[in-house]
């Protein structure tokens, strides 16, 4: 079972960046794929970035390729998020989520969930 916690999240102007984390627990970090979804008020939960158990493969959508970078430190348990050139519409809860196959961009695969950190960006 892996447990995890995200950090980082916060108020941005537009055009800014914000870093987010994502602590797990467990010794087999190294075997689940992790992702980062996001969901807006009134809006269903979308799928952000994935990244391998190894890190050597990521994914995006295209709404944030270019823009978000996903990485992993697996020595430390965590995984992260970079966001940069940040718009309006990229407010949201942020989520992390591990799932023990593969990459999927379908939320409801994936096995186990943080609480979420909130991102604003507003001027």
């Amino acid at each position: 079972q892996v447990q995890v916690v995200e950090s980082g999240g916060g108020l941005v102007q537009p055009g800014g960046s914000l870093r987010l984390s994502c602590a797990a627990s467990g010794r087999t970090f190294q075997d689940y794929t992790m992702g980062w979804f996001r969901q807006a008020p009134g809006k269903g939960r979308e799928f952000v970035a994935a990244i391998s158990g190894s890190g050597g493969t990521t994914y995006y959508p295209g709404s944030v390729k270019g823009r978000f970078t996903i990485s992993r430190d697996n020595a430390k348990n965590t995984v992260y998020l970079q966001m940069n050139s940040l718009k309006p519409e990229d407010t949201a809860v942020y989520y992390c989520a591990a799932r023990i196959l593969g990459y999927s961009s379908d939320f409801r695969s994936y096995d186990y969930w943080g609480q979420g950190t909130q991102v604003t960006v507003s001027s």
